[in-house]
Parts: structure tokens; sequence; C-alpha cells
């Protein structure tokens, strides 16, 4: 008899391919883009620049690096069919958002650029593929949010850089420098990030040879759950929920007490501090003032209250409780906050589908079946 093999809830800790584009080492408190610290790239290095080594296997020398920017740039504006339906995708996503608009128009844009199958073309042009497509995805997430609000979308500018460009068009201004950056380094640190449930989805639709854009639409139904990507804005709310730095005791206690999970803190792979936090707390305190403040306390105090209350159990910040902060004081709107890590998980997800296109074997694991025994005799009608 064949048994089949127990695996862990939630496929935790499974190994199932081989990756060159990074890994997470959570017990490290440490990830990685190809051979670099993610982190470091985040400090040192512009999202363009990363961009590149996601998609080319390397670090761009200054030509290098100026070329593909500039190509990149000029993918930017919409075709004509993406941009006339935008109005109807936002109107008809009034309540669910940008987001789920983007699941629609990147269905529409796959359609109307005639991407192929990825079992059915070359390296090449995968590569352009995603390149046209990931250029796309800021423009349409803007577009969508200002439709959405009445507002005109604002045309992308090709001499800006990624993440100015992506807060010109949501603002219709130029964004601060300091702005800028602070979402850059944002964008830049959230790119990829191990086989997390999109990414794992991306490459599941990959190994099957579908189009880009139908891997791309899978990967954001995944992020869509609030379990994955919806929890900047959340953390933010846990703040707003808690008011001020006397009712935080009193109200992490009640709600640890009560089985309620506390967004913004633990991870599913960190077992120390997620290192995106540390950084993206930097550069919160870089600004300072009230919000960073009291974010700060309720770290502090969430984090003291999860140790005694839950000993052994290492919780803390993950990326989302300070990204929320980082986005709030830089002046996007909290709807705006997961359709803006998607932007930059784009680049990642990309890169997974290209390298899970050169692997013809398609993903299909099984299932342990643990209902009824069968064959029961089929009842008369």
């Amino acid at each position: 008899m064949t048994t089949t093999p127990a695996v862990p809830r939630g496929l935790a800790g499974v190994v199932v391919t081989d990756t060159a584009l990074g890994d997470v080492r959570g017990r490290e408190g440490f990830y990685h883009y190809r051979q670099y610290s993610a982190i470091e790239l985040a400090q040192t290095r512009g999202f363009e620049d990363v961009w590149y080594l996601m998609a080319h296997g390397e670090l761009p020398d200054r030509a290098a690096a100026a070329d593909f920017a500039a190509r990149t740039a000029a993918l930017r504006t919409l075709p004509a069919e993406v941009r006339e339906a935008l109005p109807a995708i936002a109107r008809a996503g009034a309540v669910s958002g940008p987001l789920a608009g983007l699941r629609t128009a990147l269905s529409l844009l796959g359609a109307s650029a005639g991407f192929r199958p990825v079992y059915d073309i070359g390296a090449e042009q995968r590569r352009e593929d995603a390149l046209a497509t990931c250029a796309a995805v800021p423009t349409i997430l803007t577009a969508l949010h200002r439709l959405g609000r009445g507002l005109s979308p604002v045309e992308p500018r090709e001499d800006l850089p990624h993440a100015a460009n992506y807060l010109y068009m949501l603002t219709g201004s130029e964004p601060e420098p300091e702005h800028a950056r602070a979402v850059e380094q944002y964008l830049i640190s959230t790119v990829d990030h191990g086989f997390n449930a999109s990414t794992f989805t991306a490459r599941v639709v990959a190994s099957t040879g579908a189009d880009l854009a139908a891997c791309l639409v899978a990967a954001v139904g995944a992020l869509s759950g609030p379990l994955h990507g919806g929890a900047p804005s959340r953390a933010l709310d846990t703040l707003d929920a808690i008011g001020t730095p006397d009712r935080i005791d009193g109200w992490i206690r009640e709600q640890v007490l009560s089985g309620h999970r506390i967004m913004g803190f633990g991870h599913p792979v960190y077992r120390t501090e997620d290192p995106r936090s540390r950084m993206l707390k930097s550069l919160a305190q870089g600004f300072g003032g009230p919000l960073v403040d009291f974010a700060v306390e309720v770290e502090r105090q969430v984090e003291a209250i999860l140790a005694e209350l839950k000993p052994g159990r290492e919780l803390h910040t993950n990326v989302e409780f300070y990204a929320g902060v980082v986005m709030e004081l830089c002046g996007l709107p909290r709807a705006m906050f997961t359709p803006t890590f998607s932007a930059a998980r784009v680049i990642g997800w990309s890169a997974n589908i290209l390298e899970q296109a050169e692997d013809s074997k398609i993903i299909r694991p099984a299932a342990r079946y643990v209902g009824a025994p069968p064959p029961q005799p089929v009842p008369a009608p």
C-alpha cells in the first residue's frame, strides 16, 4: 500500500524547487536578492538597479543602469485599450479598490499586448513581456486610485526615477526628495521574499506554461488576502484603535487574551527581528514626530506583553508595522498601502515566473484524503 508522506500545515519548511533569485534565513533575520543583502541594496542602490539585478542576474554598471532606466521609463505609458477601460474598472471596483482592479487590468494588458504562453516563447520575449508589465503596474494602480476618487489619472513622466514617478502619478505633485527616497527604499525591501504565498502561486501558474499576465493575476489574487499583503493599513488601524499611550497595555492584553492577532507583529519565517522592519523603523525615526514616537512605544509594550503572555515565542514587528508608518508619513493614502506593495513585488513575481518557465515540469502536488472510506455504494435516487 502506498502511503502519503506527512507534510506540515501550509507546507512550512518544505523545499519545492531550486532558485537563484534569493532566500530568507529566518533564524538569522537575513534575506537576499541574488548574492546581495536586500537591506544593503535598499540602503545603497536605486530601484531600477535592483530591478535590473532581478531581471538579468547582476547589478548594472553606470551605462547599463542609465539605459535600463530609460527603457523602463518609456514603458510606463499604457496601451490605449487599457487606458480607455480604466474608468469602467474603477467604477466596478469602487468598494474593492485598486488591487482588485489590477487583476482585471493585467488581464486586459496581456490580451491587448498579445502575450503568448511562456511555454511557447523564448527567454528574451518572456523578459520583454515582464519589463513591459512591471513598468505598467504603477501607472495602472495610481490611475485606478485617482479615478475612484473622481480625479483624472496623471500621465507618467520619463524624467523621474521609478519611485518618484509613482508618487507623482499618485498625487499629481512632484514629491519631496526625502519622501521619494523613503518610498524607494520600502519598494526595494519588498521586491522579493522567498516562496511566500503570492510568489509560489505565480510559479504554480507559470509551471503550466500560461502567459505572464495570467501568472501575475494569480499572484495578485493571493496577495489580496489580509494574511499576506493586507496588513500595513491594518497595523495603522491598530495604532488608531489604541489611541493614546495610556491605553496600550490594557488594549493589547485584551486582544492577546481574547486570541486576536496583533497586526504588524509576528512572521511565519522570522524567529528574530524582521530586517525590513528594522530598516523601516530607522527611516521612520529619521522623519520623527508624534506618530513615530507612538509607534515605537506601542512596539516596546507589545513585545513585552507578548513575551509575558506567550513565553518562549519570538514575536517582533514585521515589515507591515513600520511600512504603514513610513507610507503615512510620505503621504500615501491607506487604501494604496497594499497596492504599493504589489508595485514592488511584481518585480519579484516576474523574476520567479521567468525562472520557473525554464523548467518544463508542472507543479502537481498530492493531497491526503481524509473523507469517508471509498468506495461506498451509490444510493438509489
